[in-house]
Formats: C-alpha cells, structure tokens, sequence
C-alpha cells in the first residue's frame, strides 16, 4: 500500500472521513477479491497524483464489517468519493484509471 493511503477502520473512519476539510476517496476491498487487486494499484497511484488536494484510504471489509455495513457494501471493489462527510460519488467493480481521475476531478 503506498504511504500516503490510509488503512481505515470504525475508529478512524469518521476522523479521517466524514471530518475530513478535503474530498476523501475511500476503497471497500477484500484480500481475496480479483477485480480489488487490479484497482488497489490504480487507487495507490491516485493517491500519489492527487496528495495534498484528496485524501485516499481503504477498508478492508473482511477486516472492518461494521462499517461495510453501514455504507452497504453488496459488491467490490466499491469506491466512494466523500465530501463534507456525505458520498458524493460512487463507482461500482474496476474502472480505468482515467475514470476514477475524472470523477475525483470532479470534486475538487
């Protein structure tokens, strides 16, 4: 995971999130899932491209239930832009990296 990705768990999550002064990009993944392990590297290198305007984290839902639960993760990868401790944007299984820049983009 690059360094500047956050892990996030329930007790980080609503400091790092929904606190958060800037628009956070949060990827639900497991270990075991294919199409996580082709987005986990595209989500890294987000991180890199767009450090100091976006935060990036991840949630490991085998790891963190609760919180899957509470944002309702059927399907993962998902990935959610928050804003202002709303989602504002969600994006659904693997997308080009150009996609997911677009839609950050969108929330600067």
């Amino acid at each position: 995971m690059a360094n500047n990705v956050l892990t996030l768990t329930k007790d980080n999550f609503e400091q790092e999130v929904l606190q958060s002064d800037k628009p956070v990009l949060v990827d639900f993944w497991a270990p075991w899932c294919g199409p996580c392990r082709m987005v986990s590297p595209i989500v890294d290198e987000l991180a890199n491209e767009f450090d100091g305007k976006i935060k990036v984290g991840k949630v490991n839902v085998d790891e963190q239930g609760e919180l899957a639960e509470k944002y309702r993760i059927m399907t993962i990868p998902t990935l959610m832009v928050f804003k202002g401790g709303n989602i504002v944007d969600t994006v659904i299984g693997a997308r080009s990296k150009e996609e997911f820049s677009n839609m950050l983009n969108k929330h600067l």
